[in-house]
């Protein structure tokens, strides 16, 4: 199931300013109670399509609101001040302002990128604040698996965004489908290299499990589609920029045939002042992920070659969505697994 902005869930003040109305004229197309012109109604049902508006959710809402929910969101500290989860942030605070409408109200937590004990710390913390549902971008430890499982089982819903950790009993997953873009970035690899490179790979912390599976896709496409790519090298930066710049100096200083370079995580800018230095800048190949602001300055600067975007605000608002929809109506999405688009971004795409 591919997700777009249009795939959130809207609420009738969204549509109401669509299409120019009050809230009142909203809700009486809804609940089919006449007196509204034709043409406005019409309008309005377009819109409705469009946003995947939910009239029985709509008819909820006083119910909704009685109950007074309350979600939490965990996300990791290190990397939300990082532009890239500025924009999860964002999509957290949109959504949340907009479920004020429901009663709603959402507490957002961070914790570091190598702390599951922090983590749970975080949880142990919403829980006693009493909340409904939770929001994770969990680190892949089996402490937080077991930590998520003790929650579904005592009725709390759990939905992962932008990681992924397998077997804890989450209800559903919202962001990339990271093996996939590992095969994207093979096949834009091969493009740009005209089919053969000697490839060096940047990757974040292993304990996040979009790396592994970002290099497990991007190794295995590459092996069976594309057998001039080669790895020479796999470097770990642990997602920040200084240490992505020294590992990428050793890798380059080590192998100096290689002329690629396939960025898994964070740190683009700090491999990239690295290839700059050297005098690379435009002569390698580079992939990496994210249309954050800096990393759209080095594709227009040509330093990197292609980006893959994933929609950030959509990993932010999305679960919101999807616990509210579970927890006032007993629904789950459509599939478990709600991944979000791959955006190919290039100089004259920026």
């Amino acid at each position: 199931m591919e997700v777009t902005g249009k795939n959130i869930m809207a609420t009738m003040k969204e549509i109401a300013k669509l299409a120019g109305v009050s809230r009142g004229t909203v809700d009486r197309v809804i609940n089919n109670r006449g007196a509204v012109n034709p043409e406005t109604e019409k309008s309005i049902r377009e819109i409705i399509e469009s946003l995947n508006y939910s009239p029985n959710l709509a008819g909820k809402n006083l119910a909704v609101r009685k109950k007074k929910l309350k979600f939490g969101f965990v996300l990791f500290g290190v990397l939300s001040r990082d532009t890239y989860f500025a924009d999860v942030l964002e999509g957290i605070e949109s959504r949340a302002a907009e479920l004020t409408e429901f009663g709603v109200t959402v507490e957002v937590r961070e914790s570091g990128l190598y702390e599951p004990e922090k983590q749970i710390e975080c949880i142990d913390e919403l829980v006693d604040l009493g909340i409904n549902g939770l929001v994770i971008t969990p680190i892949n430890h089996p402490m937080l698996a077991q930590k998520i499982k003790e929650l579904t089982e005592a009725g709390i819903p759990v939905v992962t965004s932008n990681s992924d950790i397998l077997n804890c009993g989450r209800i559903a997953y919202v962001g990339s489908h990271y093996y996939k873009n590992g095969e994207t970035a093979a096949g834009l690899m091969n493009l740009i290299s005209s089919g053969s490179a000697n490839i060096g790979i940047i990757s974040g912390s292993p304990h996040v499990l979009c790396n592994s599976e970002r290099i497990s896709g991007f190794i295995d496409c590459s092996t069976i589609h594309y057998p001039n790519l080669k790895v020479i090298d796999i470097s770990v930066n642990n997602d920040f920029d200084d240490e992505s710049y020294i590992a990428t100096l050793e890798m380059l200083s080590k192998y100096p045939e290689i002329d690629a370079l396939y960025l898994t995580a964070a740190g683009v800018s700090g491999t990239c002042r690295a290839v700059t230095e050297l005098g690379l800048g435009g002569k390698l190949k580079i992939v990496c992920y994210d249309a954050t602001a800096p990393i759209r300055q080095l594709v227009e600067d040509g330093v990197v070659t292609v980006t893959i975007a994933q929609q950030p605000f959509v990993q932010g608002a999305l679960p919101l969505d999807i616990l509210l929809n579970y927890i006032s109506m007993g629904t789950l999405p459509e599939k478990e697994l709600n991944y979000t688009e791959i955006e190919i971004k290039i100089k004259e795409s920026i």
